[in-house]
């Protein structure tokens, strides 16, 4: 079993980062861009009441869990919402995301 995973993030400004993630810690994908110093806004600090860690999925979507109601609602309020839009609050790292790759949204 895989203690952590590494992710692909693409800020807004078109840089790649490499994330390396540990598991054990049930961190969210909003938690690692913070603890990168990524330029993720995420404003109410996780409690999928703002939108400010918008993200768009842009490979690896498939190991993701569903989105739930409060995202799905949040996300309807943006107008820069696309198929692959998530919260990054919202999705805790698996061993299943290794290779994900994440664009951060412009705000």
């Amino acid at each position: 079993m895989k203690d952590e995973i590494t992710i692909t993030v693409t800020d807004q400004t078109g840089i790649q980062h490499t994330l390396i993630c540990p598991l054990e810690m049930g961190l969210t994908l909003k938690d690692i861009c913070k603890a990168y110093e990524l330029p993720m806004e995420a404003m109410c600090g996780g409690m999928a009441m703002c939108a400010t860690c918008h993200c768009y999925i842009l490979n690896g979507a498939a190991s993701l869990s569903e989105k739930n109601d409060v995202e799905e609602a949040l996300l309807s309020e943006l107008f820069t919402t696309k198929e692959t839009s998530r919260l990054a609050c919202q999705i805790y790292l698996t061993g299943q995301m290794d290779g994900l790759s994440i664009e951060i949204a412009a705000n």
